[in-house]
């Protein structure tokens, strides 16, 4: 037995309404996802892991479906590719709705989706198809431990799993054909991939009984490696064959047996000549109504069973062309038109002009102005055809924002922020992304920092936002005078300056490396003052000052008293630091030789209390080291009064 790899994604497209008549048959109610949700299916969400040799799936009802486990995406114009497959993830039979199933994630995850649905008392030949595409991570692990996917049809009435329709997908070391390995890599596990396939699944002989499809997804057992497929399932449910109904008048006849077989063998009812070794077979001229014709199907080893179907030629074939309901498109937003393909149709739309493609049956449209776009849909045999007419009315809107005033000011400057937009029905103003309280007029002050839009809706109905306009409007701050700086003369000293605004400017640039910098070196012979311009995105100007002495050799002392009163003068003991690039410790210890207060800095010191509770008048000893600008250890020790 072939395995295929898997833990999985399904996407899940589906196939709208269905317009030609006789033996086709709509599908249960959103079995196809072209609702837009999951309406009708179950989601589950689990664990996996391993017993005895067997894999073992943990699967639980989730009352709904799990963000990253269960998701939608609708069809697009521009198209979405898989990461690791480069093929897009929606089908392209052109349904409106994917679901993607699990997640390449890892993590024993496992997820699955149920739909259960009665097959028509009087449908005796009944068949599904779905299309699947798969990217399969192959960590080579012992079977039982691989991703997998497994797909389970069964009989609910009686309790019976249809063995030739249920299939489980597990990577094992084995390239089989139509996959090709992934360029992307994500782990030292080779990823096997497989575009989008077809395959049927045969329910004849299942009238008036209740059926349920489960798709099942799972990581590896060891938490780490990852598979996932897409599935698409159709929405027309009928009998085995496309083309076995034709028009009256159809020049030619093509019979498509049911996709996803090894080998096909086609012969006359009476199975005395083999007509074709292909699935689908061509009669020019188009045979009489009641024609028989046999297809016998082969599958590939392990998944499902050798039978022979049967087609009757029925001329009764009738085409009702659909080209949706009218359509509002804005600022060139394109609309899709249509309904979901369906085979042995053709489809022209007329003109072309804004349209994705003329020649399928749900297009995007685009037009530049409003457009009356008629949809010819016809049999392939040319035997019988039907119009339809959709109008897309093309609006727009101008969602310029004009901006007058500055973007970028300081609040006690006299600039200022007016945004305008043009008059529309509804306006409404939003910063950063939030509505605005009352907010609904054409022009709009800024009073604070942010980043501005507008959403406008038009008589047409077009609701569009406006393009983004930032506004940085700063708050001034006052300037400070730093601590007085110590240098050794001919040694560099760092100076730093308060970390905000966008740029800043030393003065005077003597004995400076660099005037720009926050953080700038001083190697000077003298004392020299610098005045320090900050200015912020907005334009606000703070100047701070500084003053650096000179000295002629590395020092470290410690005022012999200090009045921790709160009047701002000698509130701290702290260290006087000349020429020291690093303090490594400030301890003060009480005459008992308990340890008081302990630091590695010189700023702001200690204010005279012991967990908050202010110290009485005493004599503290401290010590203190540190490293020079000349590179030297330097250590002092000594005595201060603390006076209250």
């Amino acid at each position: 037995m072939q395995f295929y790899h898997a833990v999985i994604q399904l996407l899940f497209t589906g196939a709208g309404l269905v317009f030609f008549s006789s033996n086709a048959q709509v599908c249960p109610s959103n079995i196809d996802f072209e609702k837009g949700n999951f309406n009708g299916w179950t989601c589950y969400t689990g664990t996996v892991g391993h017993v005895n040799g067997q894999n073992q799936m943990y699967l639980y009802n989730a009352n709904g479906p799990v963000p990253g486990q269960h998701t939608i995406y609708p069809r697009s114009a521009t198209p979405l590719m898989d990461e690791y497959g480069d093929f897009p993830v929606n089908c392209p039979n052109g349904s409106g709705y994917s679901v993607r199933l699990g997640n390449d994630m890892g993590g024993t995850e496992a997820e699955g989706l149920s739909y259960e649905f009665t097959i028509p008392a009087n449908q005796n030949v009944y068949s599904l198809i779905y299309h699947y595409a798969v990217v399969f991570e192959d960590p080579n692990h012992e079977i039982y431990e691989q991703p997998r996917l497994e797909i389970e049809v069964t009989n609910v009435t009686d309790n019976k799993t249809i063995h030739c329709s249920s299939f489980t997908f597990i990577p094992y070391g084995t390239i089989l054909p139509g996959f090709y390995q992934s360029r992307k890599i994500s782990s030292n596990a080779p990823i096997w991939c497989k575009d989008w396939s077809a395959v049927s699944i045969n329910l004849n002989g299942h009238a008036g009984k209740t059926i349920r499809l489960f798709f099942k997804t799972a990581d590896c057992t060891f938490r780490r490696h990852f598979g996932y497929a897409y599935i698409d399932v159709n929405s027309e449910c009928s009998n085995e064959f496309t083309g076995s109904t034709f028009c009256p008048g159809d020049s030619a006849v093509t019979l498509t047996a049911p996709f996803g077989y090894q080998r096909y063998a086609w012969f006359d009812k009476n199975f005395k000549q083999e007509l074709s070794a292909n699935q689908a077979i061509t009669f020019t001229p188009a045979p009489v109504a009641g024609s028989v014709y046999a297809v016998k199907v082969t599958p590939y080893d392990g998944y499902g069973c050798i039978d022979t179907f049967y087609a009757r030629l029925s001329d009764t074939l009738t085409i009702l062309s659909y080209a949706g309901p009218d359509m509002l498109s804005c600022n060139g937003d394109p609309v899709a038109l249509g309904t979901i393909p369906k085979p042995g149709l053709s489809y022209s739309w007329n003109p072309k002009e804004g349209l994705s493609n003329s020649h399928i049956a749900n297009p995007f449209a685009t037009p530049a102005q409003t457009t009356a776009y008629i949809l010819t849909t016809s049999s392939n045999g040319g035997g019988c055809a039907a119009e339809d007419t959709v109008v897309v009315k093309a609006s727009f809107i101008d969602n310029t924002i004009q901006l007058q005033g500055s973007d970028r000011y300081c609040s006690d400057s006299e600039d200022s922020a007016l945004l305008n937009v043009q008059p529309m029905r509804h306006i409404q103003w939003l910063r950063n992304n939030e509505i605005i309280s009352l907010a609904n007029r054409t022009e709009y002050r800024v009073p604070k920092t942010g980043v501005y839009h507008a959403l406008l809706e038009n008589s047409d109905g077009c609701i569009i936002a406006t393009n983004k306009q930032e506004v940085i409007i700063d708050e001034p701050r006052s300037g400070i005078r730093y601590p007085m700086e110590y240098a050794v003369i001919d040694h560099p000293l760092g100076l730093k300056a308060r970390q905000f605004g966008d740029n800043i400017l030393w003065s005077p640039g003597t004995w400076l490396n660099t005037q720009t910098s926050y953080t700038p070196e001083f190697i000077g012979k003298s004392d020299q003052q610098y005045t320090v311009e900050i200015r912020t995105r907005g334009n606000c100007l703070t100047v701070d000052t500084v003053m650096v002495k000179t000295v002629t050799k590395v020092d470290m002392h410690v005022p012999n008293a200090f009045t921790p009163n709160g009047d701002g003068r000698n509130d701290f003991l702290r260290p006087v630091l000349m020429g020291v690039k690093q303090l490594r410790y400030f301890r003060i210890y009480n005459r008992w030789g308990k340890l008081l207060f302990d630091v590695k800095t010189d700023q702001p010191g200690w204010d005279g209390t012991i967990n908050g509770i202010p110290q009485p008048t005493q004599t503290v000893v401290w010590a203190l080291e540190g490293i020079g600008l000349d590179g030297t250890l330097h250590r002092r020790k000594g005595t201060t009064v603390l006076v209250r």
